[in-house]
């Protein structure tokens, strides 16, 4: 995963389409307004200690602000997007080091330089995807002009990869290895978070359930293989069909739910039908046959009696109503049309 900041070129893109990739990254690794974690804290107290400097900061910068994932030496958790030294780091792409902010004209008449903290040395460093784009900044911040040398920026570079890495691998362990969905602990957390903002913003919530059918037989007839070949085309058939901020999780098993955000009961609907028309279609072989696939869909929508997405997952409409398994002497298990199910939308 390390990646050399200290040289890294920038994107040869638009600012336009930098910036939507850039929030686009950002928006995938859902860090945004989650609490403050052990990992990141570690990282601003080595800053401190390794720096000796009273300020020091793992943040993200959306569109209009710097969010401090980790923080020592400040109090405010965020500040305006416009007023931060950070929004040059991101710009640069490449560590920034301003030895006197009262001798840089960028920042000499920064509110943060004028007034409190009344910051005078500042070095950044971008937090970097793995695909190049800069989500935030690592940051040591002082209270008197000091040199920042050669040795000092790389590992200031290095406890921003550490940050990265972090990230990185906190959102390959939420992700289920075979279908490319969430895992059921981060569906289950993103959605909970998903939910607050919904409540606080009082915008449409939807969450659709699906089960695959027969998917037992699936396995016994084929082999386990074909089930996990099943599993992902499935998901891969589905994606086709979601937003960037739809959450699409595999509960366990064959069973997946998403949660749709800014989505009413005609749109959750909507959705569900293309879902269900995209998995009949979904050609899945096995030498020289081919595996029909149907599921079972519940649905439902978010109202002021669910208090969390574990009572929002055990709401009767969401319960798919899956058909017979078929016995091994059934002649052709597969050719039951797809039906929704029993409630087939509700309150939640």
């Amino acid at each position: 995963m390390h990646r050399n900041l200290v040289d890294a070129p920038p994107l040869a893109m638009d600012e336009d389409s930098i910036e939507a990739g850039r929030l686009g990254a950002l928006e995938r690794f859902d860090v945004l307004d989650t609490p403050r974690e052990e990992a990141f804290d570690r990282i601003t107290r080595l800053i401190r200690n390794i720096f000796d400097l009273p300020i020091a900061v793992v943040s993200m910068i959306d569109g209009h602000r710097q969010w401090y994932k980790a923080y020592e030496g400040l109090e405010n958790r965020e500040v305006g997007r416009n007023e931060t030294f950070c929004k040059y780091t991101l710009q640069e792409l490449t560590p920034l080091v301003v030895p006197d902010a009262q001798q840089d004209q960028r920042f000499a008449q920064n509110p943060h330089v004028t007034g409190n903290p009344h910051i005078r040395f500042y070095a950044g460093v971008p937090l970097r995807t793995g695909d190049g784009h800069a989500i935030g900044t690592v940051c040591a911040i002082g209270y008197e002009p000091r040199q920042f040398n050669a040795r000092e920026t790389a590992i200031l570079c290095d406890l921003s990869q550490l940050a990265m890495d972090t990230l990185e691998l906190r959102q390959l362990a939420a992700v289920d290895a075979l279908t490319g969905t969430l895992s059921r602990r981060a569906f289950k957390e993103q959605a909970a978070h998903a939910m607050g903002l919904a409540r606080r913003h009082k915008h449409d919530l939807a969450c659709i359930t699906l089960d695959l059918d027969h998917f037992k037989t699936v396995n016994d007839r084929y082999g386990h293989a074909a089930g996990d070949k099943v599993l992902a085309a499935m998901a891969k058939a589905c994606r086709q069909h979601l937003r960037g901020s739809d959450l699409f999780g595999r509960l366990g098993g064959e069973e997946f739910a998403l949660l749709l955000p800014h989505t009413d009961r005609k749109g959750m609907t909507e959705v569900a039908e293309k879902l269900r028309g995209a998995i009949g279609k979904a050609e899945i072989r096995h030498g020289a046959s081919k595996i029909p696939v149907t599921a079972s869909f519940g649905m439902a929508a978010l109202d002021a009696r669910t208090q969390d997405i574990d009572q929002l997952l055990a709401m009767p409409a969401l319960r798919s109503t899956k058909p017979r398994q078929p016995a091994a002497t059934d002649a052709s298990p597969f050719v039951r049309p797809m039906t929704w199910p029993r409630g087939r939308a509700g309150g939640c």
